[in-house]
């Protein structure tokens, strides 16, 4: 099954959604990556709120635009709220993503993804060995690094896919983004979007908002891909290292325009 480039008016259209309807982004993410995670939201026009008590997190989730569950820094106080958020969400017809992070290593994320897989996540987002673990297979990463290329675990990703109904993401050199059927190809970025913390979880954040706009879902979804592998080119051109690679890429998310983009 071949895999399809990504028409530029899509990445328009949907920076254009992302910026004139603000979603509002329920972001249930790990403790390492929430204020880079918001701030990237807030650089494409979108609003972040981490909100973690089980009965606020509830509560929450029935009025955001969408909902992200990231079990990056999983405990099982954090499982318990990430799961009243999901089925609030799910009550109120609100569109979550998954983001798998390091599943397969370690038994309780494991668990509780493999679980809440059943709960009908409009999109999941994740790395080639995250993908292959989640859809049963063996993913070969190494703690929050993957092993396995996004090509590899496409197979993988279609089929968990068509298995729970998402648009699935697998990200990498190369991103795919497929619905089991059909399946989007996005180059870009640079290897420095991989020395600094945080941004495949910020993008998994995007997915999310993304997941709330108008039009394809499938769409939407690869075109926040390639508005952060596109910022990622951009600002390596301009910094000098990690260190000035994070404000030149927040700067970049929030120029980009049709120029940047085609």
């Amino acid at each position: 099954m071949q895999s399809d480039p990504l028409c530029s008016d899509a990445v328009l259209q949907t920076l254009h959604h992302l910026r004139t309807t603000s979603p509002l982004v329920h972001c249930m993410t790990n403790d390492v990556v929430q204020t880079f995670t918001a701030n990237v939201l807030l650089a494409l026009g979108a609003s972040p709120a981490m909100v973690v008590d089980e009965q606020e997190a509830a509560q929450f989730s029935a009025i955001a635009s969408a909902l992200l569950v990231n079990v990056g820094t999983l405990t099982r106080e954090r499982a318990r709220a990430m799961r009243a958020a999901i089925d609030s969400a799910r009550e109120a017809q609100r569109p979550w993503v998954l983001d798998p992070v390091a599943v397969g290593g370690l038994t309780l994320r494991s668990d509780f993804a493999r679980e809440v897989l059943a709960l009908q996540p409009a999109a999941i987002r994740g790395n080639g060995s995250e993908i292959l673990a989640l859809a049963g297979g063996q993913g070969g990463g190494r703690g929050v690094d993957s092993t396995d290329s996004a090509r590899v675990a496409l197979p993988a990703a279609r089929h968990l896919a068509r298995e729970r109904g998402a648009v699935v993401a697998v990200t990498g050199e190369i991103d795919y983004i497929t619905d089991g059927e059909r399946t989007l190809e996005v180059p870009g970025g640079d290897i420095m979007l991989t020395r600094v913390v945080g941004t495949g979880c910020a993008l998994s954040a995007v997915v999310a908002a993304c997941c709330a706009l108008p039009g394809e879902r499938l769409e939407n979804v690869a075109a926040g891909c390639r508005i952060m592998a596109r910022a990622g080119e951009m600002a390596v051109t301009r910094s000098q290292g990690p260190g000035s690679f994070v404000p030149q890429f927040l700067d970049a998310l929030w120029q980009l325009d049709a120029e940047a983009l085609v």
